[in-house]
């Protein structure tokens, strides 16, 4: 099949490709920018003599992993079989499809139909059936709760931003060096009960002291590559939401390390993101994750680790630079945090293990290895932190 549009044709090929990507993006690959710029450079090089080498050529460049290549191949045969742009919509194409998981295909449906302004008209079709099954379904929230955020539609990540808004973190705290006078207090404070036995010149009662407690301070490292992109943008509302009840220093990293604590304290949280987004340079590209860590290790540990700091560490562990690096790297840096916990979307899966050699590299030097990739695992991540009761969602 020949295509026709050329990149001399005044770009309508460019322009078709640069739709295709916000299309990917809409629908939750993690497609940036750069992909879309890079893609257009790739056809150019490759041509676009048939659909078969077309479709290779953009699958090479937006397909990173293999749970996504069923939402590609829709996406390409919809949106190329009519680049102006999807006016009869999705609902009389899709059902013909072949996929062989049919959980797969309807998750699938949903998102492109969600990307390309149609879930309205999809989710009328099947009222009627929520209806009828509503009493053996769970409730909406609950739903939400669970759901992967790479899965969500605009709509869920929305519900998923104001819920994450709605956060609020309990108070743990940690003891001191310092006492304060408690009279239910577990240890005697001689020099008071000797200054009350002056002042009164007679038996007095015995003073008691306590230790004193604080909260320890947090440091959050968030992986912003391109194999990250989903759940790093959801991090960013989380960091914000934590940012506002309690000290935290924020850093971002791809292919280098970016300190974000200013832009996240403003009390808006789409101005907050777009300075974060200002400030980075690195978004959705490659991933040093040893070179981050020791930029920050060199310049930023002595700052922000003191007095007990816990560090968040989310990233999924693929290194593209030498992993002994990391290694030394990531054990320095645990030896100079309180905690130390590596948050990885990958560990959603069940019988994942860390095999890539900087998954290896990281694992043993953390004190906890867990998910974030839904609003459960950051319930989690908020208990596990503070060890009290469950948070309500809502």
């Amino acid at each position: 099949m020949q295509l026709e549009a050329t990149f001399a044709d005044g770009g309508r090929m460019t322009g078709n490709i640069m739709h295709f990507a916000r299309l990917l993006r809409a629908a939750g690959l993690p497609v940036g920018p750069g992909k879309a710029l890079d893609a257009i450079r790739a056809v150019n090089l490759v041509g676009f003599s048939s659909r078969a080498d077309f479709h290779s050529c953009l699958f090479a460049i937006f397909v990173s992993r293999r749970d996504q290549r069923e939402l590609f191949d829709q996406a390409f045969h919809i949106f190329w079989r009519n680049p102006a742009f999807m006016e009869r919509m999705l609902g009389a194409m899709l059902p013909n499809l072949l996929i062989e998981d049919e959980t797969s295909a309807s998750e699938v449906r949903r998102r492109l139909a969600d990307a390309m302004g149609g879930e309205g008209r999809m989710r009328k079709s099947t009222e009627e059936q929520l209806e009828l099954h509503a009493l053996l379904t769970s409730s909406p929230a609950e739903i939400l709760k669970e759901r992967d955020f790479e899965d969500m539609s605009s709509a869920e990540l929305e519900q998923a931003k104001r819920a994450i808004a709605d956060l609020r973190l309990p108070r743990d705290s940690i003891p001191t060096r310092r006492f304060r006078p408690d009279p239910r207090g577990r240890h005697l404070d001689r020099r008071a009960s000797l200054r009350a036995l002056a002042r009164s010149g007679a038996a007095a009662p015995l003073r008691f002291r306590q230790r004193r407690t604080r909260q320890p301070p947090l440091v959050v490292l968030c992986d912003i590559s391109g194999s990250m992109s989903a759940y790093s943008r959801m991090f960013l509302h989380f960091m914000h939401a934590i940012a506002a009840r309690r000290r935290v220093q924020s850093f971002v990293f791809g292919t280098r390390l970016t300190h974000v604590t200013r832009q996240l304290v403003h009390s808006d949280v789409d101005q907050a993101l777009e300075g974060v987004a200002g400030a980075v340079r690195d978004w959705s590209g490659g991933t040093r994750i040893g070179h981050c860590l020791h930029r920050f290790n060199k310049l930023w540990a002595r700052r922000v680790l003191g007095q007990g700091a816990t560090t968040l560490l989310l990233s999924d562990g693929l290194e593209r630079d030498d992993p002994a690096q990391l290694e030394i790297e990531i054990q320095r840096l645990a030896r100079s945090s309180r905690r130390l916990v590596w948050l990885n979307p990958l560990l959603r899966w069940d019988g994942f293990e860390p095999l890539t050699q900087g998954a290896r590299a990281m694992r043993p030097h953390v004190s906890d290895f867990r998910s974030a990739h839904n609003l459960e695992s950051l319930d989690e991540l908020a208990r596990a932190l503070s060890g009290s009761k469950r948070q309500d969602w809502g």
